[in-house]
């Protein structure tokens, strides 16, 4: 059965998935049964059926701005009971190689800074939190479904740093590092977080890190993009297959 504009009660039992480019939502619509299209804000959202559950998929483009448009979307016209956002982003950890999965704890924008105001970077004036905390329990369906289908990709958990800069230099690097302590850096995640705790809908990011955000980001990006989407395609699918 397909969905219509007006069926609320199935829409509130739906799965919001968000890519940020167009690879890894072809890959995931491609996957989709019974798919149809809407459109909102200027992105269309594909609704139907993956791996079984009532799925809306969007990709939502680069930056944070795009990020929480697509995100309010979800939200407030689909009603969606959780969101998952995949992607890919630069490791902040020594110990998270290229091709390894960051689950996040929460998240963060490390280009807020109201510091001449006497806030600390990273922090938004007048509002309850700025580190927005992810599902636990998204966040343990998705670490039991990434041992079991990317059984040689390691798996950490901890904060998503964001912002709209491609981070690519040891120096910035190093500054994010020491402020935020973060596991690793990308563009869109703290955006959909903040939009789903406003919102009050779980939600988690998982980053398949594509290069270690330094100098080296420019030469391993190209390289190494096509393999941490297709571990993040497969890590979502098995989550669904859980839920």
């Amino acid at each position: 059965m397909k969905l219509n504009y007006g069926d609320y009660e199935r829409r509130f039992h739906m799965i919001g998935i968000i890519g940020a480019m167009d690879t890894e939502v072809e890959e995931l619509k491609s996957l989709m049964k019974d798919c149809r299209v809407e459109r909102h804000a200027s992105r269309d959202y594909f609704i139907g059926s993956l791996e079984g559950k009532d799925t809306v998929l969007v990709q939502s483009g680069v930056g944070k701005v795009n990020a929480a448009i697509a995100a309010e979307v979800l939200a407030e016209v689909y009603k969606v009971r959780y969101i998952i956002n995949t992607g890919i982003a630069g490791s902040l950890n020594k110990d998270i190689d290229i091709g390894d999965i960051v689950l996040s704890t929460d998240s963060v924008q490390h280009d807020m800074d109201v510091t001449a105001l006497g806030f600390n970077r990273g922090i938004i004036p007048d509002q309850d939190t700025s580190f927005f905390e992810a599902s636990h329990e998204l966040r343990g369906i998705a670490k039991e479904a990434c041992m079991k289908v990317n059984p040689d990709v390691k798996v950490f958990e901890g904060r998503v740093v964001s912002g709209d800069q491609f981070v690519s230099d040891k120096q910035t690097k190093e500054d994010i590092v020491r402020i935020f302590n973060g596991m690793c850096t990308e563009m869109e995640g703290a955006a959909i977080a903040q939009t789903a705790w406003s919102n009050n809908v779980p939600y988690l990011i998982i980053r398949a890190i594509s290069d270690k955000a330094d100098n080296s980001a420019e030469m391993d990006y190209p390289t190494f993009k096509i393999k941490a989407i297709e571990h993040s395609v497969k890590l979502v699918r098995e989550m669904l297959r859980m839920m």
